[in-house]
């Protein structure tokens, strides 16, 4: 009987640790939370759920998101994107002595040259709507970082889809 009890205890415990996710939502780039952690904490409006200090890289995350998504090949910016970015500069408008940096990234596929062209117009895309809603352009850095910074390095479809970004970060 004891043995039995403590079967089943020791199972409850396990099956409480586990927890799913919808991966699917991260690969393609539609969900909140990135790989890494990075992105988690942030609400689909936005709201500030930690306890960041106000104006950090943490709360740009948690408050806004620090990373938008491009399909293959594409440097235009996606609905999900643009929502994202709305929130980045509502958050940036709020902090106006904060700068930052934004970087274009590419998946692996492709030349060092095009995946750095093409990074480079992701980053420039992404400021360009930061400074079409208002943000001033001289507190906007970008670059491109082509191939070489995969949030994923896996070769599928899903790592492809995290490291075809442009990442904000405080400066």
């Amino acid at each position: 009987m004891k043995h039995t009890t403590l079967a089943l205890l020791l199972s409850a415990a396990l099956l409480a640790g586990c927890s799913s996710s919808d991966d699917t939502k991260n690969a393609n780039g539609t969900g909140g939370a990135t790989t890494a952690g990075v992105g988690a904490g942030y609400g689909a409006n936005g709201a500030n759920r930690g306890s960041a200090a106000p104006g950090s890289q943490e709360d740009l995350v948690q408050s806004a998101g620090d990373r938008i998504f491009f399909d293959t090949d594409r440097n235009s910016l996606t609905p999900q994107a643009s929502a994202t970015l709305d929130r980045q500069s509502a958050w940036l408008n709020k902090y106006p002595q904060v700068n930052v940096w934004v970087a274009g990234n590419c998946d692996e596929r492709g030349t060092e040259e095009y995946n750095l062209a093409l990074g480079q117009r992701r980053a420039n895309a992404d400021r360009d709507y930061l400074v079409a809603h208002g943000i001033n352009k001289g507190r906007i850095e970008t670059i491109s970082y082509g191939k070489s910074r995969p949030i994923d390095a896996a070769s599928t479809p899903a790592a492809w889809a995290q490291n075809r970004n442009a990442i904000t970060s405080v400066r």
